[in-house]
């Protein structure tokens, strides 16, 4: 069975921005711009990425 991942780049900058968002990308740990991580897909993850929507990209990987 493949689990899904989400791969999250981060393209814009948290300057600026609310400070509720800039404390979620810090706790999903960005520190600088067009940084990528992986998350597991599940409702927690969905949850923050939808608040940050506008600042990060995200594309679906199977592993």
């Amino acid at each position: 069975m493949a689990d899904k991942m989400l791969k999250v780049t981060l393209v814009r900058s948290k300057i600026g921005s609310v400070p509720r968002n800039r404390k979620i990308i810090e706790s999903m740990g960005f520190r600088k711009l067009n940084q990528t991580k992986t998350f597991p897909d599940n409702e927690c993850t969905k949850g923050a990425l939808r608040k940050i929507a506008p600042y990060v990209k995200v594309e679906e990987v199977e592993i």
